[in-house]
Parts: C-alpha cells; structure tokens; sequence
C-alpha cells in the first residue's frame, strides 16, 4: 500500500542522546554488520585531495562557495543539520519520508532505521582513521558558524564524512520503505551532506565520498540476514500503520 506524501501526526517521540556519526553509541544502537564485514572504503575509494592537488582547489572553491551561504537561509538550516542526534534525523526526514519515526510509536521501523544509522556511521571509520585529513575550518583556520562544536572535532578525520554517510544512508533505507515518496528522501538526504560543506566541517570530496561509502554499505546490508529479517517486520508495521491511517 502506498504512503500519503502528507506528514502522519505520530507524537511523543522519544528524545535520544545518541549521536549518529562516526561515534555512534554502540552500547545503545547496535549496527547490523561490525567493521570487518563492511566494505572497507580505504581499498576502493582514492587518498583524499592533497594540497598542490587540482581536485583540492575545487575543494577549496567549494568551501568558499559555502561560506557564501552561511548567512542565508540556506546556511541556517546548514547550522541546524550540525545536529546529528537520531531525534533530529527522525525530525529532518519525517515531512519527505511521510511518517516520524520513534521507538515508542514505529519500534520496528525505528531498530532497522537505528541500527542502519550505525552501519553508516562504522562504513567511513577505517578511512577516517588512515587519512586523517585535516577539516576545512582547521586547514583555513577560519571560524564556523557552529563553535560549540569546533574543539571535538578539530582533530578528527574529515574524510570520508560521517555525518553524510549516516545522513545518506538513512536516506536510501527510508526510500526502500516508502518508494513513492523517493525523490523527496534523497533530496533531502543530498543536503544533509552539503550542509556540512556550508559549515566549514568538511569539503566537497570528504561529502562526496562518504555518499559512496554509504551507498556500497547499504549493498552490503542486504546479504544481512538480519537486516533482511527486520526489514521485514519494518515493512509489516509500516503496512499496519498505512491501513489504520485509511
């Protein structure tokens, strides 16, 4: 049964602490597959750009492209995306998915969603820790418009970006769900990654790789039997809840 485009009014979402990046709280919400069963990104993507390199100048044209925004409207969603607690993600994706998910309300939806997330966040781990590129905002030494956020971050990878790659990935397991409403989903999945470009924390290729990372990730999960198993129970409550709605 097809999904209504119209945001269902599902409430009492429960608030969440976890984070959905690279860092996710695997204590909380277990992924589906560990490290070692996930393609490792550091054999089939390149080295990231390095400086001298003509794919850096893009990289850094980019970044001033998003400095560009950060006072637009645009740059303030940019600043809100900075957000990667699964409540927010839930909240970002409900108008284009059609349905926010809880684990009180959706719990099957929410584990296949949940532990999805976490594939995404382990799927850019093992480049992240090889590479260790330098953020734009360290590398420009250049302010954000998310501070709060800088200090942590300052001595992490940049590339591949996890925030994209759990961004994306969820956005290509919710279009598995609600098909009809797939353009809207990636839609909104590309900008959660170029929100991170617009603030400074990653660039273009960092954004890009991650989408490529998530995507082989994503492939990966459906020789996952229990990927497949809660796939399944995450499509029969989705049914349900489509038919009570009627």
């Amino acid at each position: 049964m097809k999904m209504k485009k119209t945001l269902f009014a599902i409430t009492a979402a429960m608030v969440l602490s976890v984070t959905v990046s690279a860092q996710t709280n695997d204590s909380v919400i277990k992924p589906f597959l560990n490290i070692e069963q996930l393609p490792n990104e550091t054999y089939y993507l390149p080295a990231p750009p390095s400086e001298g390199d003509i794919l850096f100048a893009g990289d850094a044209l980019r970044y001033q492209w998003g400095k560009s925004l950060r006072d637009s409207i645009r740059g303030k969603q940019a600043v809100a995306d900075a957000n990667s607690t699964l409540q927010y993600m839930f909240e970002y994706f409900a108008p284009s998915f059609g349905l926010l998910i809880s684990e009180k309300e959706t719990p099957e939806i929410w584990k296949l969603v949940t532990s999805t997330i976490a594939d995404g966040g382990y799927c850019i781990r093992r480049g992240k820790n090889k590479y260790l590129r330098r953020r734009p905002y360290v590398y420009f030494n250049d302010p954000t418009p998310v501070p709060e956020k800088e200090e942590k971050s300052r001595n992490t990878g940049s590339y591949p970006s996890g925030h994209t790659s759990c961004g994306w990935i969820c956005a290509l397991m919710l279009v598995e769900l609600n098909p009809d409403n797939q353009d809207e989903i990636l839609k909104a999945g590309y900008e959660y990654g170029e929100s991170r470009v617009i603030v400074g924390f990653h660039y273009q290729s960092d954004v890009d790789a991650a989408r490529v990372a998530a995507s082989a990730a994503f492939a990966r999960l459906h020789a996952d039997e229990a990927f497949l198993k809660q796939l399944k129970k995450a499509k029969k409550e989705l049914s349900k809840i489509l038919s009570d709605k009627r």
